[in-house]
């Protein structure tokens, strides 16, 4: 099992950036594919991208990708969500979340919310034009 905080939320200017952590506790973080969400007021939560378990691949919606960068730091059970060039659109609550996949390749990340096992309990980004 697997326990996951996310910080680093808060209110920037359209244009700006913010960087994201989701701190894992719990023994084997290296077996879990890492993910990003993202829940807006009156929308359903949206995949925002995901790192592999080794962290050499990475898949983002299109809706941030070139904005967007996903790090993970195995050694200290942290998953990195860099946010860049940020528009209003991008508000929203963000969650980090971890799908326990030791038997899929080291490269296999999924998009599916329904694949996590685990999430956090969101930190909030708003974006104000």
């Amino acid at each position: 099992q697997v326990h996951l905080v996310e910080s680093g939320g808060g209110l920037v200017q359209a244009g700006g950036s913010l960087r994201l952590s989701c701190a894992a506790s719990g023994r084997a973080f290296s077996s879990y594919v890492m993910g990003w969400f993202r829940q807006a007021p009156g929308k359903g939560r949206e995949f925002v991208g995901a790192v592999g378990r080794s962290g050499a691949t990475t898949g983002y919606a299109d809706s941030v990708k070139g904005r967007f960068t996903i790090s993970r730091d195995n050694a200290e059970n942290t998953v990195y969500l860099q946010m860049d060039s940020l528009k209003p659109e991008d508000t929203a609550a963000y969650y980090c979340a971890a799908d326990y996949a030791f038997s899929r390749p080291s490269s296999y990340y999924g998009g599916r919310e329904s694949e996590y096992d685990y999430w956090g309990q969101g930190t909030q980004v708003t974006v104000s034009s």
